[in-house]
């Protein structure tokens, strides 16, 4: 391993770290708070390690819904998770067995955009860089759910001080991370709006898989441009 891609990944790794610092917090006070103890939530984001299906799992958790139903809610939030492993596959074809195990179970949102944007530019996607942009994820994910399990019902309630909107916000950015590409408006347009008629009619959490699938959808019905153009603002020959 490089240890210079290594803490190349670590920097690039760092404000992602800072960002997501809050969400688990405020996992770790909403598990606790929902009947878990503290080493009950200290495990789940240890295991578990998804931000968004965790808060998920511990409302379902908390209504005493019956565990396969919360099996398959989980499976439905994370399903998008399944489309980000297949999308960066070509990238990290020349890991190991054992590297691309690790890979995709660090492979969380943040994770996947900035490998995507990576390859997109053209520079290496190393095991060492994957690993340090990864760990410093990960590791400060599970303190922070410690601190929030311990410490957060010194909080109160988290909607009173807009906690609850911290998630919504941190999608959006990722999502307009990518707005410079091809085709970008429409398909993001008819995704949220099969991700709304889907919580009306269905309900969540299956609302997030419908819209993903929406969106799929139109992608590959759509023609093939001419040209397509990276996150980054850089255009590349489709």
């Amino acid at each position: 391993m490089k240890k210079d891609e290594f803490w190349e990944g670590v920097r690039g790794g760092f404000p992602i770290m800072l960002a997501a610092s809050p969400f688990g917090a405020l996992f770790g006070a909403l598990a606790v708070d929902n009947g878990f103890t503290i080493a009950d939530a200290v495990f789940m984001s240890a295991t578990v390690y998804a931000g968004a299906s965790q808060m998920v799992g511990i409302e379902l958790f908390g209504n005493h819904v019956q565990p396969w139903l919360v099996v398959l809610s989980v499976f439905a939030v994370n399903f998008r998770h399944v489309l980000y492993s297949a999308s960066i596959a070509k990238y990290v074809r020349h890991f190991t067995f054992g590297q691309k195990f690790l890979a995709f179970f660090l492979l969380v949102d943040p994770q996947y955009a900035e490998t995507e944007k990576r390859g997109e530019r053209g520079l290496p996607i190393t095991f060492a860089w994957y690993l340090g942009f990864g760990l410093v994820i990960y590791i400060p994910w599970i303190i922070n759910t410690l601190v929030g399990a311990i410490f957060g019902q010194m909080i109160g309630d988290p909607k009173a001080i807009g906690l609850d909107v911290l998630l919504p916000v941190y999608f959006m950015g990722l999502v307009m991370g990518f707005r410079k590409r091809d085709r970008f408006l429409p398909i993001v347009i008819v995704s949220g709006l099969a991700s709304v008629a889907g919580m009306h009619f269905v309900g969540s959490p299956w609302h997030v898989s419908i819209g993903a699938l929406a969106g799929i959808i139109l992608a590959a019905c759509l023609p093939p441009s001419e040209r397509a153009v990276a996150p980054t603002g850089v255009e590349k020959e489709a």
